[in-house]
C-alpha cells in the first residue's frame, strides 16, 4: 500500500510539474465535486478543502466542495443528487451512512459519473455502490490499533466522546478501541453532540460519575478541544490517558504539552488530493490504481511534531 501511495504521489508531481508558476486550464474541461457529511462548524475539514483545491490547481481541473451546513445526512443525499445532475466528470464523496447515501451514489454511477469514496465508509461499501475505489482510513481498524496501543500502556477502561454519533463510522472508532482493549464498549461511549459547551459539560459529568476511568478517546477537534477544557477544569489534564483521532491546532498543542498521549493521523489531505489525481489520470489516460488506498492510521506523538505543527489545520 505504501508503494502504491508513493507511486501516486510521484505521478502527481510529474504531471503537475509543467504547471509550476502558471495557471493552466484543463483542455478537457474536467470537473470534480467533493461532497462531505461535515457541518460548516467542523474546522477539521479545512484540510480536505485545501487538498482538493491544490489538486485542482496542479492538475488543471475544476473542483468544488459541497456539504450539508448542519451535517444532516438527508440533506447530504440531496446534495449528491444535485451534484450528479450538474454533470461532472466525477464525484468524490464520503459514505458515512450507507442506508441514507447508497441510493444517490448508485444513481450517480448509473448515470455514467465515476465515483470515488473517501474518508468514511469501507472498501467493501465502496464496491457495493459501484465506486472506482476507496481512499481513506478503515475506522474500525484504526480504533482497534489505538486500543491495542492503549492496552499496552495499561489502560483498561475509557470514555469515548462521540460528537457525530449519527455516523456509523464514528461508532466504529469507539468499538474498535474497545475491542483492542479487550473490553465491552457498553456505556463507555457518550453522545456528546457538537456544541462545545455541551461537550465539555458531558465529559465533566461522565468523569465525575466514573472517577476511575483510565482514558479518554475523542474523535477529532470538535470533541477534543472541549475535552481539553474539561480536563483542565477538573484537574485531570496530564494525569488521565488521552488519545484522539485526527489533528488540529489545539490537539497539536496538547500533544506537545503532554496532555494528549497521541493523535491518530488519517492524513485527510491525501483523502481529497489523491482522488482528484486518480480521476484526472483515469479520464485523460485510462490508468487506474489496482487497489484501494489507505491514507491512515498513523500515530503522532510529541517526537514527530515538527512538520505536523507547521502545517496543522492546513495540510495536516
Amino acid at each position: 500500500m505504501r508503494s502504491t501511495l508513493k507511486s501516486l504521489l510521484l505521478a502527481a508531481a510529474v504531471i503537475a510539474a509543467p504547471l509550476a508558476g502558471a495557471q493552466v486550464a484543463s483542455a478537457e474541461g474536467e470537473k470534480y465535486i467533493l461532497v462531505s457529511h461535515a457541518p460548516d462548524s467542523d474546522s477539521w475539514w479545512n484540510t480536505i478543502k485545501n487538498g482538493i483545491a491544490l489538486a485542482g490547481d496542479q492538475m488543471g481541473v475544476d473542483v468544488e466542495y459541497r456539504n450539508p451546513p448542519t451535517g444532516d445526512l438527508a440533506d447530504m443525499a440531496r446534495i449528491i443528487e444535485q451534484a450528479a445532475a450538474s454533470g461532472p466528470n466525477g464525484i468524490i464523496t464520503t459514505l458515512s451512512d450507507p442506508d441514507v447515501l447508497s441510493g444517490p451514489i448508485k444513481d450517480a454511477v448509473a448515470s455514467g459519473i465515476d465515483v470515488i469514496i473517501m474518508n468514511s465508509g469501507t472498501p467493501d461499501q465502496a464496491r457495493e455502490v459501484g465506486a472506482l475505489m476507496y481512499v481513506g482510513q478503515p475506522e474500525y481498524d484504526a480504533g482497534h490499533a489505538a486500543g491495542l496501543r492503549a492496552k499496552g500502556d495499561g489502560v483498561t477502561s475509557f470514555l469515548c466522546v462521540n460528537h457525530y454519533i449519527s455516523s456509523p463510522s464514528s461508532t466504529e472508532r469507539c468499538k474498535g478501541f474497545a475491542d483492542g482493549l479487550g473490553v465491552e464498549l457498553g456505556d463507555q461511549m457518550i453522545d456528546s453532540g457538537q456544541d462545545p459547551a455541551e461537550i465539555k459539560n458531558r465529559v465533566l459529568a461522565y468523569l465525575n460519575a466514573n472517577p476511575d476511568t483510565d482514558a479518554v478517546l475523542t474523535l477529532g477537534p470538535t470533541s477534543a478541544d472541549p475535552t481539553l477544557l474539561a480536563l483542565d477544569e477538573n484537574g485531570m489534564a496530564g494525569d488521565i490517558y488521552f488519545g484522539t483521532f485526527d489533528l488540529g491546532e489545539n490537539i497539536v498543542e496538547g500533544i506537545k504539552s503532554g496532555v494528549i498521549n497521541w493523535g491518530i493521523d488519517q492524513q485527510p489531505f491525501l483523502q481529497a488530493y489523491l482522488p482528484v489525481v486518480v480521476l484526472t489520470n483515469y479520464h485523460r489516460y485510462g490508468v487506474l490504481p489496482g487497489n484501494n488506498i489507505n491514507s491512515g492510521p498513523g500515530f503522532v506523538t510529541k517526537d514527530g511534531l515538527t512538520l505536523v505543527e507547521k502545517f496543522a489545520g492546513e495540510y495536516r
